[in-house]
């Protein structure tokens, strides 16, 4: 799991996505509402694939595909969950006012993905276009390494193995 500072904080719970949803005049059906529960349950980004079984689970029936997909179009419509494009995965947002305001960086060995401010970058890129005079239509910052635990462990293990071939030579 990332870490080193780049855990952000949860904001989102039910709770907020009741009164997001109130203050917007959008209906949080209960089917909405599970799908929610069942994304905060999870560790990090989630497939479709992994997604249904785990809400079809928790309600107890069986569902179609499209069912789910519509739950999840609802939660990103609200901007409550992001889509990592990369992974083909959805994961819970972390700026609920504004859906470009992070950055995700993905790691490669654990999967962990963490979300953090994008501070001048956002900026950065709006200025860009503009100069271009380019509309932008939806904005993807990915970026895709290996996060600190996983290269304390793979310089961890690497250690080891150098220290058990120096006394065999």
């Amino acid at each position: 799991m990332l870490n080193s500072g780049l855990t952000p904080a949860k904001s989102l719970s039910i709770e907020v996505a009741e009164r997001i949803c109130a203050e917007r005049g959008a209906r949080f059906t209960p089917l909405r509402r599970t799908a929610l529960e069942v994304l905060l349950e999870f560790n990090g980004p989630v497939s479709a694939y992994d997604f249904l079984p785990a809400l079809a689970q928790r309600l107890g029936r069986r569902l179609a595909p499209p069912t789910a997909y519509r739950a999840l179009g609802f939660l990103l419509e609200q901007g409550f969950i992001c889509r990592i494009e990369t992974r083909n995965a959805f994961t819970l947002a972390t700026h609920l006012e504004d859906r470009n305001a992070g950055v995700f960086f993905l790691c490669d060995h654990c999967g962990a993905t963490v979300e953090v401010d994008a501070d001048g970058i956002t900026e950065l890129l709006a200025g860009r276009a503009a100069a271009l005079g380019f509309e932008v239509g939806r904005r993807i910052v990915e970026l895709q390494g290996i996060c600190a635990d996983c290269r304390y462990t793979t310089a961890a293990v690497e250690g080891q193995s150098q220290v058990v071939r120096g006394r065999r030579a």
